[in-house]
């Protein structure tokens, strides 16, 4: 209760742009403008309740923080629900070169800390820990159409990824102000971000976080 105090009446920010684009290096640069974050892990847990499209345990959640980012924000029609539900909020669509996106997304879950370079098939990924176990299963099977037991099939994942940017930004095409395309690794994206946000800018660049 006393987390929706503090931020009621206030601004919502929300960056639907696909994870590993980008969207740890954002979440810093919102912390120094003084943003309060929503709880990645508690939004995380809406996975299944997206893929029915039941936004109300989500719209509660996000009336505890300002900022919010990755699944289920960075997935095609969580940002509908919130621009009903939140007028007068801003939407950031980070981006990056779609082949670099795939060949990072199975870079970072490869990694033994994350799902482990044995989980290369889906029923593997019902064993994995992360939020809860069978998790980094529904991230793929209610999300993707996936042709065979490959979670990481590049035709369907740079399809989907193109699909949903095409959405949010037809979407938002007569709205200009009310949402910003944001590549991170481009020299000006720091200053873009300032200026969509009407922040100072305060360094000469975005702070990285895994820069991979």
């Amino acid at each position: 209760m006393n987390g929706q105090l503090k931020v009621k009446g206030k601004q919502k920010i929300f960056c639907v742009g696909r994870n590993k684009t980008g969207t740890t290096s954002l979440v810093s640069a919102m912390k120094t403008f003084g943003y309060c974050i929503g709880d990645q892990r508690l939004a995380e847990l809406q996975m299944k309740n997206w893929a029915q499209r039941d936004f109300r345990q989500l719209i509660s959640y996000c009336k505890t923080a300002e900022f919010f980012q990755d699944i289920p924000f960075s997935l095609p029609y969580t940002f509908q629900a919130m621009d009903m539900f939140f007028p007068g909020s801003k939407f950031i669509l980070t981006i990056r070169d779609a082949e670099d996106w795939h060949k990072s997304m199975i870079d970072f879950h490869s990694k033994p800390s994350v799902h482990g370079e044995k989980a290369r098939s889906l029923n593997a990924l019902k064993e994995a820990e992360y939020c809860y176990k069978g998790f980094a299963y529904d991230t793929k099977a209610l999300v993707y159409d996936l042709p065979s037991d490959d979670p990481y099939d590049k035709e369907t994942l740079i399809s989907h990824f193109h699909f949903h940017n095409r959405m949010v930004m037809d979407y938002f095409r007569n709205r200009k102000d009310d949402l910003l395309v944001l590549n991170v690794s481009d020299p000006n994206a720091y200053k873009e971000l300032c200026l969509f946000l009407g922040k100072p800018c305060q360094t000469d660049g975005f702070p990285w976080e895994n820069k991979t």
